[in-house]
């Protein structure tokens, strides 16, 4: 930390810092500091696949956060993790390369005003990083740094689970990447030759590391912004005060600060810095610089229902992982080949379809996983089973992040309010019941499914909702806290582009700006919005 003035200071190193890091400092008369409140990615368990079961929940890692109890889920708290490394989520997430449909782009152009929002717009922003395994084409692209690959396994019952699937209506598809992710397939992955691929290894290794305007700071952790008064009344921001863990430290910046902190750490960090709701400001004796209702609102996460189907004469992960024998040739066919199930994804088949036929565009996402057990983290059952986690992907729920008190330190309050809508508890009841017509299909005949979460006992709506919240839990999507949008909304942070509302020289590039979130897994269109800003911050618009 011999020099601390930089044309450009990115907070966080994760899936959007380090990308918007590696574009900025390729000026290279353009001075880049990226500073994470993580170690490097040097833990092995980040790298190996599965490694996700022992990255989650690992201090090492996760930020450990927790939400609040949630009366969505019968009072229940959950886990909710956090990537703490560089790489941020994308060195502990599932691996699943997801872009959504191209009607949630079309609905950001509509929400912000700005066509450059539109599906049309965005789509070459996703093939400009992609190396995609098929190479490139009309929607996909080959070469740049974010590989993309298929999958290096298969399992019996979960191509029996895909059949029954299209027995039940569901068509089969062999890409969700094209606009409309309705069908039913195995996921395409974020690996290379069977190793996790994060961003760290895609954005900063080799290419940052050997820059000589680039500087990196781990294990540091931004405690506050650093925002001045211009002489028009406004304010700029040209710094951020960051803790080494030894000492206070202060990073100045002539040109912007991008604050790429998630969307849990964005809003939190705005709110220390005295940019967020005047009364929570207050509350906690912080001088309000800019009253932005918008900060830490508008929480949006994927809620999954993990129904649990015990089943016969199909091996599973349950099976395969119980003895030590197993387990040593599970270990041996990664070491050897890079297959199996070391190498596998959280979840390998997906399935995108309908609550109820009325439905214009598939609101629910599938993913089917051949073990079971009672959180991510826990110990597998010790019976044969599968996992059909279904999840609402336009949630009409709104959460928020607030920070409990002054000090960076503490975590902030995290209520998702998740199933707080009667079109929510809806989806949840439908969704268990599409569940059953999959599962009651011919293709799953021979493995003789039997419902063991939640329970064939529960029928009705009303039942059905209640026992989501006692079976549900989050997915990892939180989005939406600082989001973006038109000049009259009161509750947008951000404009079009990103730039915060009433501070100079600041924006935020994170999942956070999304105005709602996206139909699938949120860490590639991050990487799509990080591509987009950092276009927008290098020709200063």
């Amino acid at each position: 930390m011999s020099d601390t003035t930089f044309d450009y200071i990115v907070i966080g190193g994760g899936t959007a810092g380090a990308l918007v890091a590696n574009r900025l400092s390729a000026d290279t008369p353009v001075r880049v500091l990226l500073i994470e409140a993580g170690r490097r990615d040097d833990y092995h368990w980040i790298h190996i696949p599965v490694g996700y079961l022992y990255c989650i929940g690992n201090p090492r890692t996760d930020w450990l956060y927790q939400t609040e109890p949630d009366a969505g889920l019968n009072g229940r708290a959950l886990r909710y993790p956090r990537g703490k490394t560089l790489g941020g989520s994308s060195s502990i997430n599932g691996m699943i390369y997801m872009r959504g449909q191209s009607r949630d782009y079309d609905q950001w152009a509509e929400l912000t005003g700005d066509d450059a929002w539109r599906w049309s717009e965005v789509l070459p922003a996703f093939k400009k990083h992609e190396d995609h395994y098929l190479g490139a084409d009309e929607m996909h692209g080959a070469g740049g740094e974010w590989r993309v690959e298929k999958q290096r396994l298969r399992w019996d019952i979960l191509d029996a689970f895909a059949l029954a699937a299209q027995q039940a209506g569901i068509p089969a598809s062999a890409d969700f990447n094209r606009g409309s992710n309705e069908g039913v397939g195995y996921f395409q992955v974020n690996q290379k030759n069977g190793w996790r691929w994060n961003t760290a290894k895609a954005f900063l290794r080799p290419t940052c590391y050997g820059r000589p305007n680039f500087e990196l700071w781990t294990g540091a952790q931004v405690t506050r912004l650093i925002t001045e008064s211009m002489p028009d009344g406004r304010r700029r921001c040209t710094g951020a005060q960051v803790w080494d863990g030894h000492e206070m430290v202060t990073a100045r910046a002539t040109q912007e600060v991008i604050l790429c902190a998630g969307s849990i750490g964005s809003p939190q960090i705005l709110q220390l810095s005295g940019i967020g709701p005047a009364d929570l400001l207050r509350e906690h004796g912080i001088d309000v610089l800019l009253d932005a209702p918008g900060v830490g609102a508008n929480l949006q996460d994927h809620l999954q229902i993990r129904a649990v189907y015990k089943i016969q004469d199909a091996p599973t992960l349950n099976v395969l992982a119980s003895t030590l024998v197993g387990k040593a040739r599970i270990g041996m066919e990664y070491l050897l080949r890079r297959t199996g199930p070391m190498s596998m994804a959280p979840s390998q088949l997906g399935a995108f379809t309908r609550s109820s036929p009325e439905r214009e565009w598939p609101n629910l996402q599938y993913h089917v996983q051949p073990l079971s057990l009672e959180a991510f983290g826990d110990p597998l059952h010790s019976f044969p089973a599968f996992t059909a986690s279904v999840c609402n992907l336009n949630p009409t729920s709104r959460g928020s992040v607030r920070i409990r008190s002054p000090r960076f330190e503490d975590a902030p309050a995290i209520a998702p309010n998740y199933l707080s809508t009667d079109e929510d508890r809806k989806v949840a009841a439908d969704s268990l019941r599409v569940t059953r017509r999959i599962a009651a299909q011919p293709a799953l005949e021979r493995y003789r499914p039997e419902e063991w979460k939640p329970g064939v006992q529960y029928q009705s709506d009303e039942e059905l909702a209640r026992l989501a919240g006692d079976i549900a839990t989050t997915i990892f999507h939180p989005v939406g806290t600082t989001k973006m949008g038109h000049d009259n909304d009161p509750m947008a942070v951000l404009d079009a582009h990103l730039r915060v509302r009433g501070v100079a020289g600041l924006r935020v590039v994170d999942a956070g700006a999304m105005p709602t979130i996206t139909s699938g897994n949120t860490n590639s269109p991050t990487l799509m919005m990080a591509e987009k800003a950092a276009g927008w911050i290098r020709a200063r618009e």
